[in-house]
């Protein structure tokens, strides 16, 4: 794997990670009188969770792009649509306040995941594993957004 590779999906990957960072505001008085499901991780599991994610995405997909040769460009795009909707993720939900269109997004989120899997995955089959727990998660995220949309119709 090429060094200029992993420091330009780090950044990447890092840039996705502070701008979600800055959308989320869990102590907001909004979040706080959400009806949650009784399976939701407290507040501090989520960077708890996230950072080691971060990680995964940046090493596991400079590890695909450094084997995609033909599909370098095709995993580059996938790679960029992913970490913009992983982005855009909370100020959907937190800062508009919408967990219905957050969970219209993340739905997207979750095919755009599967793509990005299978294309690393393709390229070099340990990347596509690294991105397995980022995928997984995300599925997770899915079903907490919908339940919280769900017990919230107003919100």
């Amino acid at each position: 794997m090429r060094k200029k590779t992993l420091l330009s999906t780090a950044l990447a990957t890092g840039a996705a990670a502070a701008i979600g960072s800055l959308a989320t505001t869990p102590k907001s008085a909004w979040y706080q009188r959400l009806r949650k499901p009784s399976w939701q991780p407290p507040a501090r599991a989520f960077p708890l969770v996230w950072t080691p994610l971060y990680a995964l995405i940046a090493y596991g997909s400079a590890r695909a792009l450094s084997q995609a040769g033909n599909g370098q460009a095709a995993l580059r795009r996938t790679l960029a649509a992913d970490l913009l909707l992983n982005a855009a993720w909370p100020a959907l939900f937190f800062r508009a306040r919408s967990p219905r269109l957050a969970l219209a997004e993340i739905v997207v989120l979750n095919a755009v995941n599967v793509a990005l899997v299978r294309q690393a995955a393709r390229a070099d089959r340990t990347a596509g594993a690294l991105l397995m727990p980022y995928a997984a998660w995300t599925a997770f995220a899915t079903a907490l957004n919908a339940s919280i949309a769900r017990h919230n119709p107003g919100a």
